[in-house]
């Protein structure tokens, strides 16, 4: 039996994908779907600010620094595997054989993880995902698309996260209900490391919060494309 986990995924890439399909029609050129999108926004918002965020704060309030350390750890060990796969996949074979001596090394001298030792032995953390590699291989980014509980993405990145969640190695662990466990955890430990730049948003955002968050976006995943250093617009 699938997961809520999956289950939830493959709910939310269908309503991207009937929106998409819809027209969903407006004014801006990186953002037809404006409408559609400020809705999705504003649930997104208030599902965090009812739900995850205070249980973030709480987990923040009440774990231990070496406990946040080493979950937050954990996981990007997990996440180091996607990020060497995708790595190899665009190409970077130096980068992608340093992200598994990452994995070996963290997975067994840093115990599961838990202890980030590649990190001090010198071996750099990167961040590649399936959306970057379909963007190296020549893929446009599409519209702009907020979808339901996994946020800001484009249709070239609604399409990755279709590959990021099918292979994500805690999506394969079983039982469910411990799966179900480590994704949830994963949330709330994502979610609490951004807390302090909740009121930083706010004050930059000058009254359009979706809007800052779009335009960060964008600009931020052209970046990751291409390395940091994204081609001039044309009309330069």
């Amino acid at each position: 039996m699938k997961s809520k986990y999956m289950r939830l995924s493959h709910l939310t890439l269908g309503v991207a994908a009937a929106c998409v399909l819809a027209g969903c029609a407006g004014t801006n050129p990186k953002d037809p779907m404006e409408g559609f999108n400020r809705g999705m926004f504003a649930f997104n918002e208030g599902l965090d600010k009812v739900v995850i965020k205070p249980v973030a704060q709480g987990y923040d309030a009440v774990a231990p620094v070496p406990v946040k350390k080493g979950v937050g750890n954990f996981f990007s060990n997990v996440a180091d595997v996607l990020v060497g796969v995708n790595n190899l996949l665009q190409g970077k074979v130096p980068d992608a054989t340093s992200d598994l001596g990452r994995v070996i090394t963290n997975t067994t001298v840093g115990i599961l993880g838990v202890f980030d030792v590649a990190s001090e032995m010198g071996l750099e953390k990167h961040n590649e995902d399936f959306g970057q590699t379909l963007g190296r291989w020549g893929m446009g980014p599409g519209a702009y698309v907020v979808l339901p509980v996994f946020g800001p993405r484009d249709v070239r990145d609604t399409i990755g996260l279709v590959a990021n969640v099918g292979l994500d190695p805690v999506g394969r662990v079983y039982p469910v209900n411990v799966r179900n466990s480590m994704v949830g955890t994963r949330l709330i430990s994502d979610r609490a490391d951004v807390l302090p730049a909740d009121k930083a948003i706010e004050e930059a955002s000058l009254g359009d919060k979706y809007a800052y968050i779009r335009d960060s976006y964008l600009q931020r995943r052209e970046n990751l494309v291409y390395d940091g250093k994204p081609p001039r617009p044309k009309d330069d």
